[in-house]
């Protein structure tokens, strides 16, 4: 079955591993996705990611999810921003009415996919793909 909103499906994968307390996790691999999951173990959300190759062409991201020593999981909301049938894009002017000091916001601009203060030092907008907190 075709999947209309790839990136939708990476966050529910991780929210669910999360409440079933897994370990790890294994998600289709693409660009952006193993994109997001860098920005994700560099902003401390996960311990780490590898990318796998299966059997044919076919890769996979095996995300370690991370929990802190009360077994509860560090990312406590993870949410889509922009949709397909309702895409939300930002200027860089209006980055700072978007960011927030506990939430990391990932955006999608013309420099590649970068967090919110990535993309204000860069001066650049885009799309807001998701928001961590």
């Amino acid at each position: 079955m075709a999947q209309t909103d790839p990136i939708s499906d990476y966050l529910t994968r991780i929210r669910n591993a999360q409440k079933a307390r897994h370990r790890f996790v294994e998600i289709p691999c693409s660009k952006m996705k193993e994109r997001i999951a860098e920005i994700m173990k560099r902003e401390g959300y996960i311990k780490g990611y590898e990318v796998l190759t299966t059997t044919g062409v076919k890769k996979m991201i095996k995300v370690e999810l991370r929990y802190n020593r009360k077994g509860q999981p560090l990312i406590r909301t993870i949410s889509r921003v922009s949709k397909p049938g309702y895409r939300r894009y930002v200027k860089s002017e209006d980055l700072s009415k978007v960011r927030d000091v506990v939430t990391t916001t990932i955006l999608s601009t013309s420099k590649g996919i970068m967090t919110d203060r990535d993309a204000t030092e860069s001066k650049v907008g885009g799309e807001l793909i998701c928001r961590i907190s």
